[in-house]
């Protein structure tokens, strides 16, 4: 197993949610090919990593979200027997995806991947549902599209959320880090994904400090 360096996280809230669940490798979305090896099914980076890809600019993350099906999560258990552990996140609470367990926690929306219990978390792995093979938003589940309109593929081979798309789901917490986010990609944007990021924002989050950049 490739060694990754161990992210050395300077937030407060962050050191202390490590002290608690463990460290985080530094991976970069070219390197999710070889952590997902033999996983066949689409799976595609979402989060900051994606903006960056967008933005073709830069910040610091504490780890990488990478998406895929939920109904893939199976394969992916086959693809990483022996090779990588799956523990299910969700609610403050961890458990194995195993025999046992072979579904996720039911509050859990994603799994985390790592090799043993002394080494570092690789990947946080978002599980998305979908309908008949079309993305569906987790969190509305009327907007279904065909992943190919929700995604795109760089020049690095590696398939990335739109940003209208991810800025989407970090429109419901608004760090700091989701500010720079925005800023960075709002004036790349074209017509479209700025009025679909806009429709969305009226809809779901009535009064969101994002709507006044967005007019």
């Amino acid at each position: 197993m490739t060694t990754y360096p161990v992210q050395q996280p300077s937030d407060p809230e962050e050191v202390a949610f490590r002290r608690t669940y463990g460290a985080w490798a530094v991976i970069r979305p070219t390197d999710v090919r070889n952590v997902l090896a033999g996983f066949d099914e689409p799976w595609w980076v979402a989060g900051g990593w994606a903006i960056d890809a967008f933005t073709d600019s830069a910040r610091d993350h504490d780890d990488i979200d990478v998406s895929i099906f939920r109904r893939d999560l199976p394969a992916l258990r086959t693809a990483l027997d022996g090779r990588l552990h799956i523990w299910s996140a969700g609610d403050g609470a961890l458990r194995p995806v195993v025999d046992k367990w072979p579904e996720p926690h039911p509050d859990a929306d994603q799994v985390w991947l790592r090799e043993d219990a002394s080494s570092p978390w690789l990947v946080d792995v978002l599980l998305n549902p979908d309908q008949n093979g079309a993305w569906v938003n987790r969190r509305d589940q009327t907007m279904v599209r065909p992943l190919d309109e929700v995604s795109w593929i760089a020049d690095d081979g590696v398939r990335y959320l739109n940003p209208e798309i991810v800025l989407i789901f970090k429109a419901k917490l608004t760090r700091p880090k989701d500010r720079i986010d925005l800023d960075r990609t709002l004036p790349l944007l074209a017509e479209a994904q700025r009025r679909l990021l806009e429709v969305y924002l009226e809809q779901e989050h009535p009064g969101h400090e994002w709507l006044t950049l967005l007019r």
